[in-house]
Protein backbone atom coordinates (compact mmCIF):
# COMPACT_ATOMS: atom_id res chain seq x y z
CA UNK A 1 0.00 0.00 0.00
CA UNK A 2 1.33 3.43 -0.97
CA UNK A 3 0.52 6.34 1.29
CA UNK A 4 0.37 9.92 0.08
CA UNK A 5 -0.31 13.11 1.99
CA UNK A 6 -3.90 12.30 2.73
CA UNK A 7 -4.85 9.08 0.98
CA UNK A 8 -3.95 5.41 0.68
CA UNK A 9 -4.07 3.65 -2.67
CA UNK A 10 -4.22 -0.11 -3.04
CA UNK A 11 -5.61 -2.73 -5.40
CA UNK A 12 -9.30 -3.39 -4.95
CA UNK A 13 -10.48 -6.88 -4.07
CA UNK A 14 -13.78 -8.68 -4.66
CA UNK A 15 -14.82 -7.62 -1.15
CA UNK A 16 -14.63 -4.00 -2.34
CA UNK A 17 -16.94 -4.51 -5.35
CA UNK A 18 -20.20 -3.30 -3.78
CA UNK A 19 -18.55 -0.22 -2.22
CA UNK A 20 -16.90 0.68 -5.53
CA UNK A 21 -20.16 0.21 -7.45
CA UNK A 22 -21.95 2.40 -4.89
CA UNK A 23 -19.29 5.13 -5.18
CA UNK A 24 -19.47 5.09 -8.99
CA UNK A 25 -23.27 5.35 -8.93
CA UNK A 26 -23.08 8.17 -6.38
CA UNK A 27 -20.75 10.03 -8.76
CA UNK A 28 -23.06 9.29 -11.71
CA UNK A 29 -25.99 10.78 -9.78
CA UNK A 30 -23.89 13.85 -8.89
CA UNK A 31 -23.07 14.31 -12.60
CA UNK A 32 -26.72 13.83 -13.62
CA UNK A 33 -27.84 16.44 -11.08
CA UNK A 34 -25.48 18.90 -12.80
CA UNK A 35 -26.78 18.03 -16.29
CA UNK A 36 -23.51 16.37 -17.26
CA UNK A 37 -24.26 13.40 -19.50
CA UNK A 38 -21.62 11.02 -18.21
CA UNK A 39 -21.94 7.57 -16.62
CA UNK A 40 -25.76 7.49 -16.73
CA UNK A 41 -25.52 3.93 -18.06
CA UNK A 42 -24.32 2.90 -14.58
CA UNK A 43 -27.84 3.36 -13.17
CA UNK A 44 -29.20 0.45 -15.19
CA UNK A 45 -26.31 -1.88 -14.40
CA UNK A 46 -24.31 -0.87 -17.46
CA UNK A 47 -20.68 -1.83 -16.93
CA UNK A 48 -21.37 -3.90 -13.79
CA UNK A 49 -19.76 -6.93 -15.43
CA UNK A 50 -16.79 -4.86 -16.68
CA UNK A 51 -16.25 -3.31 -13.24
CA UNK A 52 -16.27 -6.75 -11.63
CA UNK A 53 -13.93 -8.11 -14.30
CA UNK A 54 -11.49 -5.20 -13.84
CA UNK A 55 -11.33 -5.95 -10.12
CA UNK A 56 -10.73 -9.65 -10.86
CA UNK A 57 -7.87 -8.69 -13.24
CA UNK A 58 -6.33 -6.52 -10.48
CA UNK A 59 -6.73 -3.39 -12.65
CA UNK A 60 -8.95 -1.48 -10.20
CA UNK A 61 -7.71 0.52 -7.24
CA UNK A 62 -9.45 1.82 -4.16
CA UNK A 63 -8.49 5.11 -2.57
CA UNK A 64 -9.13 5.53 1.13
CA UNK A 65 -8.71 8.23 3.72
CA UNK A 66 -8.96 7.18 7.35
CA UNK A 67 -10.30 3.76 6.26
CA UNK A 68 -13.13 5.38 4.24
CA UNK A 69 -13.46 4.81 0.49
CA UNK A 70 -13.10 8.24 -1.12
CA UNK A 71 -12.20 7.38 -4.73
CA UNK A 72 -11.53 4.64 -7.23
CA UNK A 73 -9.94 4.22 -10.63
CA UNK A 74 -9.05 1.47 -13.08
CA UNK A 75 -5.80 1.19 -15.04
CA UNK A 76 -5.90 -1.00 -18.10
CA UNK A 77 -2.55 -2.03 -19.60
CA UNK A 78 -4.42 -3.30 -22.66
CA UNK A 79 -6.95 -1.44 -24.78
CA UNK A 80 -10.58 -2.15 -24.10
CA UNK A 81 -13.19 -2.00 -26.85
CA UNK A 82 -14.05 1.48 -25.58
CA UNK A 83 -10.42 2.64 -25.83
CA UNK A 84 -10.17 1.35 -29.37
CA UNK A 85 -13.43 3.14 -30.22
CA UNK A 86 -12.16 6.44 -28.78
CA UNK A 87 -8.41 6.35 -29.58
CA UNK A 88 -8.20 3.94 -32.50
CA UNK A 89 -6.23 0.70 -32.51
CA UNK A 90 -3.07 0.87 -30.37
CA UNK A 91 -0.73 -1.08 -32.64
CA UNK A 92 2.40 -0.51 -30.51
CA UNK A 93 0.74 -1.11 -27.11
CA UNK A 94 2.45 1.97 -25.65
CA UNK A 95 -0.36 3.26 -23.43
CA UNK A 96 -1.90 2.68 -20.03
CA UNK A 97 -5.61 3.57 -20.05
CA UNK A 98 -7.39 5.19 -17.13
CA UNK A 99 -11.06 4.33 -16.60
CA UNK A 100 -13.68 5.32 -14.07
CA UNK A 101 -11.52 7.73 -12.07
CA UNK A 102 -14.10 8.87 -9.54
CA UNK A 103 -13.84 10.90 -6.36
CA UNK A 104 -16.76 10.75 -3.92
CA UNK A 105 -18.58 14.11 -4.25
CA UNK A 106 -18.16 14.95 -0.55
CA UNK A 107 -14.37 14.69 -1.05
CA UNK A 108 -14.13 16.69 -4.28
CA UNK A 109 -11.99 19.84 -4.42
CA UNK A 110 -9.58 18.48 -1.79
CA UNK A 111 -6.74 17.58 -4.17
CA UNK A 112 -7.50 13.85 -4.21
CA UNK A 113 -7.78 13.68 -8.01
CA UNK A 114 -4.39 15.36 -8.37
CA UNK A 115 -2.85 12.97 -5.83
CA UNK A 116 -4.24 10.02 -7.81
CA UNK A 117 -2.84 11.29 -11.11
CA UNK A 118 0.56 11.91 -9.49
CA UNK A 119 0.50 8.45 -7.90
CA UNK A 120 -0.29 6.76 -11.23
CA UNK A 121 2.57 8.56 -12.93
CA UNK A 122 5.03 7.72 -10.14
CA UNK A 123 4.03 4.12 -9.47
CA UNK A 124 2.41 2.34 -12.42
CA UNK A 125 4.49 2.77 -15.56
CA UNK A 126 4.37 -0.90 -16.70
CA UNK A 127 6.75 -0.12 -19.56
CA UNK A 128 4.25 2.18 -21.26
CA UNK A 129 4.98 5.54 -22.88
CA UNK A 130 1.66 7.27 -22.22
CA UNK A 131 -1.22 7.51 -19.80
CA UNK A 132 -4.43 7.97 -21.81
CA UNK A 133 -7.95 8.81 -20.77
CA UNK A 134 -11.12 10.35 -22.08
CA UNK A 135 -14.09 12.23 -20.71
CA UNK A 136 -17.25 13.75 -22.11
CA UNK A 137 -16.42 16.94 -23.96
CA UNK A 138 -19.10 19.02 -22.22
CA UNK A 139 -17.73 18.29 -18.72
CA UNK A 140 -15.78 21.54 -18.69
CA UNK A 141 -14.37 21.26 -15.16
CA UNK A 142 -13.07 17.74 -15.76
CA UNK A 143 -11.48 18.76 -19.06
CA UNK A 144 -9.81 21.68 -17.29
CA UNK A 145 -8.64 19.36 -14.50
CA UNK A 146 -6.85 17.07 -16.95
CA UNK A 147 -5.12 19.96 -18.74
CA UNK A 148 -4.11 21.50 -15.40
CA UNK A 149 -2.58 18.16 -14.41
CA UNK A 150 -0.34 17.87 -17.45
CA UNK A 151 -2.52 15.93 -19.88
CA UNK A 152 -2.37 17.01 -23.50
CA UNK A 153 -5.66 17.34 -25.37
CA UNK A 154 -5.27 15.20 -28.49
CA UNK A 155 -8.69 15.63 -30.06
CA UNK A 156 -12.27 14.59 -29.82
CA UNK A 157 -14.04 11.39 -30.78
CA UNK A 158 -17.79 11.69 -30.90
CA UNK A 159 -18.62 13.71 -27.81
CA UNK A 160 -15.51 12.64 -25.87
CA UNK A 161 -12.30 14.60 -25.32
CA UNK A 162 -9.13 12.52 -25.62
CA UNK A 163 -6.05 13.14 -23.46
CA UNK A 164 -2.59 11.69 -23.05
CA UNK A 165 0.38 12.34 -20.80
CA UNK A 166 3.85 10.87 -21.26
CA UNK A 167 5.30 8.96 -18.35
CA UNK A 168 8.30 10.78 -16.93
CA UNK A 169 11.33 8.54 -17.28
CA UNK A 170 13.40 8.14 -14.16
CA UNK A 171 16.96 7.21 -15.03
CA UNK A 172 19.54 5.77 -12.70
CA UNK A 173 22.04 8.59 -12.31
CA UNK A 174 24.82 6.50 -10.78
CA UNK A 175 28.14 6.72 -12.57
CA UNK A 176 29.63 3.38 -13.51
Amino acid sequence: MKSLKSINIQKASQEDLEMIMSLLKECALWLKDRNIDQWRFLFGGGEDAEIKSAIERNDTYKVTRNEQLVATFTLSPEQTEWDEHIFGKDEVHDSLYVHRLAVRPSFMNQGIGKEIVNWIEANVEQGKEYIKLDCVANNIKLNQFYVKNGFQYIGESGSHSKYQKPFIRRYDERIF
